[in-house]
C-alpha cells in the first residue's frame, strides 16, 4: 500500500480546503456534496451526535452557521488511493480554546467524500 500518493494528497487536500471554504460561508449545499450521501455518515460535533446524512443535513439547516475559525495546523494522510484522513487544529474567533477535527474521506465514483467527522473543543484549563 502507498502511503501519501502524491496526486490523493492533492486531491483529498483540495477537497479538505473547499470544504472548509464552504464551512465558513455556510455553503449547506457545497457541504453536502462533500460528504457521502448515505445512512452509514456519522458526524460527532461538540454538542451534537448525528448518524445519517439526513441527521447531518437537518443540523445544518437549523443551525444558522458555523462558529468563524482559523486553522492553525493540518495533517492530511491518504493510505492507498482511495482513504484518507483529515486531522486539523483551529482556533474560533473570541475563543483561545483549541479546537480539533478529524475527518476520514474515501474516493467514489463521483469523487472524495466524507464518510466520518469528528470535532471537539479542548477542555478549559484552570
Amino acid at each position: 500500500m502507498i502511503i501519501n500518493d502524491a496526486t490523493a494528497v492533492s486531491e483529498v487536500t483540495a477537497a479538505f480546503h473547499a470544504y472548509e471554504q464552504a464551512l465558513m460561508a455556510d455553503d449547506i449545499s457545497a457541504m453536502d456534496r462533500l460528504f457521502h450521501d448515505a445512512s452509514t455518515t456519522i458526524r460527532f460535533g461538540v454538542g451534537e451526535v448525528l448518524y445519517g446524512i439526513a441527521a447531518i443535513r437537518a443540523f445544518r439547516t437549523m443551525r444558522g452557521g458555523s462558529p468563524q475559525r482559523r486553522l492553525t495546523r493540518v495533517e492530511i494522510v491518504t493510505f492507498g488511493h482511495d482513504f484518507a484522513t483529515t486531522h486539523a487544529e483551529f482556533l474560533r474567533d473570541g475563543n483561545d480554546r483549541r479546537g480539533r477535527q478529524t475527518q476520514a474521506w474515501v474516493r467514489f465514483a463521483d469523487g472524495w467524500k466524507i464518510v466520518s467527522a469528528h470535532v471537539s473543543i479542548e477542555a478549559q484549563h484552570s
